[in-house]
């Protein structure tokens, strides 16, 4: 009898055990990389990361994690390579710097650029994007009267060889080509004057063509640098318990919505804002540590990747880049700029991530 209660029990035991293995498969697989289609991870190539891994590392680091996006931003002809038949989604830039000979009336260099670096890689890379420019006005506005032409020469090349559909191209733009105090409530979002007749000029072709938006959103650089009372941490990084007092919990929705708003009032209103970048760093500055970030990462995958939307486009699934996939420790610029990587260089994971492991 007491070998049969122990066997029983031992059964129970056993029984019970794997349900709850189960339900703890299950709830990783809601909140990891693999669970949704909606997340990638942003690759800034080696050139700032010292002892950085090779190519082929990082293309198999993103297959062990089950990363099913990438974004570049030069068409690197390591990365290209080593992502031949990765199955990897790509979205890959043309710097700010060949904008304007992109933009030639001739077109001859937009050809060329394709020829170099689509073509050759069409049947076993899976290029999704082509992203003319990256927050182009950070430094120059005038550059934004390149991008567009450049745009329609890299989507001519593209229709010459039967892409277009296949790959869509787009640009880049961030918080700066808003009207920053107009951006909260995000109802009251416009694109800053000095990029308007550009804007205008790009929402039509993409609405044309059909493409999404591109956009760089950073609840960190508006925490930092903003001082409203409703813009805390816990509105940041997705753990607010409440709506504000405009509707939103998190400042994430806000900004795309912002971007939703701006592209409604200039006749943008069927376009899918896609993030192209949002991160938070690990070092560099009181609010960008390990802390925050360990806390803004998986919260944005569990967010992106639930389906709800925003509040101005809910249950529209908000395709996101995480950045960056390791720390640029050569970077210039802001000290914390060295730190979003997810990943360090010798490729152990920086946070416990669901999906990372």
């Amino acid at each position: 009898m007491a070998a049969s209660f122990a066997s029983r029990n031992n059964s129970l035991y056993v029984a019970a055990a794997a349900a709850t293995r189960l339900l703890l498969w299950l709830f990783l697989a809601t909140t990891n990389l693999a669970g949704a289609q909606n997340i990638g991870v942003c690759y800034g190539g080696s050139g700032n990361t010292k002892n950085a891994p090779l190519e082929t590392e990082v293309v198999d680091l993103y297959k062990r994690n089950n990363i099913p996006r990438m974004r570049i931003y030069a068409p690197y002809k390591e990365i290209l390579q080593a992502l031949r038949g990765s199955n990897i989604e790509l979205m890959v830039g043309v710097p700010n710097e060949q904008l304007r000979e992109m933009a030639s009336s001739d077109s001859s260099a937009a050809s060329a650029w394709t020829n170099e670096h689509v073509i050759p890689y069409k049947d076993d890379v899976k290029f999704k994007y082509i992203a003319v420019g990256n927050e182009v006005s950070l430094n120059h506005f005038s550059d934004f009267q390149y991008i567009l032409p450049a745009m329609r020469n890299i989507y001519a090349a593209l229709e010459s060889v039967g892409l277009p559909n296949q790959i869509k191209v787009s640009t880049v733009v961030f918080s700066a080509d808003l009207d920053i105090p107009k951006t909260y409530p995000p109802w009251d979002s416009v694109f800053h004057s000095k990029v308007l007749s550009y804007m205008r000029e790009i929402i039509s072709f993409l609405v044309e063509k059909r493409a999404p938006l591109l956009a760089n959103v950073y609840p960190f650089y508006t925490l930092f640098y903003n001082e409203q009372p409703d813009l805390t941490p816990e509105f940041a990084l997705f753990t607010s318990s409440s709506v504000n007092r405009f509707g939103y919990q998190n400042l994430f929705d806000a900004l795309v919505d912002a971007f939703n708003y701006a592209l409604e009032k200039e006749g943008g209103s069927s376009l899918e804002v896609v993030v192209s970048e949002s991160g938070w760093p690990s070092g560099g500055n009181n609010i960008s540590t390990t802390e925050y970030a360990q806390t803004y990462y998986p919260n944005l995958i569990r967010h992106v990747n639930s389906g709800r939307g925003t509040p101005r486009r809910p249950g529209k699934p908000i395709e996101t880049y995480l950045f960056e996939m390791f720390d640029e420790s050569e970077k210039p610029g802001n000290e914390w700029d060295k730190y979003f990587g997810l990943f360090s260089p010798d490729k152990r994971p920086k946070y416990q991530i669901n999906g990372f492991n």
